[in-house]
């Protein structure tokens, strides 16, 4: 299990403009070393989505993009850019939900999230109209990079890569784990004592999700420009589960 009694989040500033030709784990290492920050193999680092797509090369200048008919009719539908509905049905599954100004799908990673989670704030198209798509494969993003730290720092701090977003049945939007490496996203309690000595029946907490979701207060949505948190003081003891296990599968899908 874990036991957490106080944990400290601050983001990190002077990240900058990310590009394609980034290195996300010097820029990172440079930043906390900048900071004074004291980072131990129980630290966190939070990573918003963004900066990882960007550097990854995952920016599309919609000009170059061909709708299809099924894009051509659900843009009707959704009153978006035909583009734009092209992209979000290249990176999804399946359509879940459609209507004026709503686009959710299942993305090919089994994220239920509006649009593909593809996004067009905060992304420099040089006039042009553009969109960022999600990392092609997050998990190995975040392990990528968290290699990265340990060569350059030394030590081996947890990565969590986060995006935000929405809940069915609640307003606005949240910072989750869409990837992690070196923590247990997932802790399964069952089994484990309540304080009255009962045992948990079905209690899975989302720890990486909890986590992105509490750096997400320090690092903002909008025009803040730290996208990356710091968390120290865990005692992440559990093994580690990547943070696809709190992807719920289809067979559990409640809503179908």
């Amino acid at each position: 299990m874990t036991v957490t009694q106080r944990i400290a989040i601050q983001a990190l500033p002077g990240i900058g403009e990310i590009t394609a030709s980034s290195d996300l784990s010097l820029i990172i290492s440079d930043a906390l070393r900048r900071s004074a920050a004291v980072v131990d193999s129980s630290s966190v680092i939070v990573i918003a989505q963004k900066i990882v797509s960007k550097s990854e090369g995952r920016q599309v200048f919609l000009d170059e993009i061909t709708p299809s008919p099924s894009a051509m009719s659900l843009a009707a539908l959704t009153r978006k850019d035909p583009a734009l509905v092209e992209m979000i049905l290249q990176e999804s599954t399946e359509v879940v939900r459609a209507r004026a100004n709503v686009l959710i799908v299942r993305h090919r990673l089994g994220y239920v999230v509006a649009n593909a989670g593809i996004d067009q704030s905060n992304v420099d198209g040089g006039g042009r109209a553009t969109c960022l798509l999600l990392p092609q494969d997050p998990t190995s993003s975040a392990g990528t990079i968290r290699n990265g730290l340990a060569r350059r720092l030394g030590i081996s701090p947890a990565v969590i890569i986060a995006d935000s977003f929405g809940r069915p049945w609640r307003r606005g939007v949240v910072s989750v784990a869409l990837a992690s490496s070196g923590l247990p996203a997932l802790l399964d309690r069952r089994g484990h004592l309540d304080l009255h000595g009962r045992a948990l029946q079905v209690t899975e907490v989302a720890l990486a999700d909890a986590l992105a979701a509490a750096a997400g207060v320090v690092m903002g949505e909008g025009n803040e420009g730290t996208p990356v948190a710091l968390i120290t003081g865990g005692d992440w003891s559990a093994a580690e589960v990547d943070a696809q296990t709190l992807v719920r599968p289809l067979s559990e899908d409640l809503f179908r």
